[in-house]
């Protein structure tokens, strides 16, 4: 279960790290379900689509965001009806470095688009209709991003501005001036740590100074309809 001092953290700072949610054994399965995936693409855009659907195109990943180590991180802040919507894979090795600037997650996968009041910026992504939904959709959600390596500060941990979560939708114009260095957290973790988050977070990464396999599976949760006759995309309705 989620100790009180995470619900705290989370509440206030928008994140808190649970330590040594995985072990070992649970590791090495996805590390090696996530290989035999990536490989199972034969184009870079075939990878890539599966790197962003990993809820549909890997029953380990699926039976990761329903067990009961998840579950118990998830429940006590969603409660008990929530579920996933995405799954995707982030990695950095020598050969995929890069820096991600500061930004909230403000896209959600949907069925398809509809015209609803507060919904924009409407694309498809690997196939999958996503859009902008309303702040107050996002600020119901939770992200947990497992670590299935290391990450120490070399190796371009996520980075983070605390309390940056109760801003709403940050307008993109906005977002340098918002970030003040002196309060940033640097999210660093080992190998089975759980960082929860809230999308509305403001986040960012460097590039990896000793490039080397930083894997995270991020997994996202909501517990509610979305609003105005937009259907959420249930990944485990499309698996294969």
């Amino acid at each position: 279960m989620l100790a009180a001092h995470h619900l705290a953290e989370l509440d206030a700072n928008g994140f808190t790290m649970v330590r040594g949610v995985l072990v070992a054994n649970e590791l090495e399965r996805l590390r090696v379900a996530l290989a035999n995936l990536v490989l199972a693409g034969g184009t870079v855009r075939e990878k890539s689509s599966n790197a962003r659907r990993l809820l549909e195109c890997c029953d380990d990943v699926r039976k990761l965001a329903a067990s009961q180590a998840v579950r118990q991180l998830v429940e006590p802040v969603l409660g008990p009806d929530a579920f996933a919507v995405r799954g995707l894979l982030f990695d950095k090795v020598e050969s995929a470095n890069w820096r991600v600037g500061w930004h909230q997650d403000l896209m959600v996968p949907v069925v398809e688009q509809v015209d609803a009041p507060g919904y924009s910026a409407w694309s498809t992504k690997a196939g999958v209709v996503h859009v902008r939904p309303p702040a107050d959709v996002l600020a119901a959600m939770l992200t947990l991003r497992v670590h299935l390596d290391d990450c120490p500060t070399q190796n371009g941990p996520l980075e983070v501005l605390p309390g940056s979560h109760r801003c709403g939708i940050v307008p993109e114009s906005q977002v340098r001036d918002t970030i003040d260095p002196s309060r940033v957290a640097t999210c660093t973790a080992v190998a089975g740590d759980v960082l929860l988050m809230r999308p509305l977070l403001l986040h960012a990464s460097k590039v990896s100074t000793q490039p080397q396999h930083r894997r995270v599976v991020h997994l996202e949760f909501a517990s509610e309809a979305l609003p105005g006759g937009v259907t959420w995309y249930r990944a485990e309705e499309h698996s294969s």
